[in-house]
């Protein structure tokens, strides 16, 4: 069985397992990101690459991840 503990800051396996890696490769995309980022996501969506149920899941999971980094 694995530490929960050690999981929580990434040497673990499952969904919290990569939790400190996610987090620095979001910092690295949000320093090196340029441009708006509503007007990408409607690029998204006008292409097709994704839809609105995408979004909607997408935006739920964003409110969850910022809520475990405040």
């Amino acid at each position: 069985m694995s530490n929960p503990f050690m999981a929580a800051l990434g040497g673990g396996q499952g969904p919290m397992g990569n939790f400190a890696q996610m987090v620095q490769q979001f910092n690295q995309f949000k320093a090196n990101f340029k441009g708006d980022p509503k007007a990408e996501v409607e690029k998204l969506l006008q292409s097709g690459r994704l839809n609105q149920q995408q979004l909607n899941q997408l935006q739920q999971m964003a409110k969850q991840f910022q809520s475990l980094m405040q």
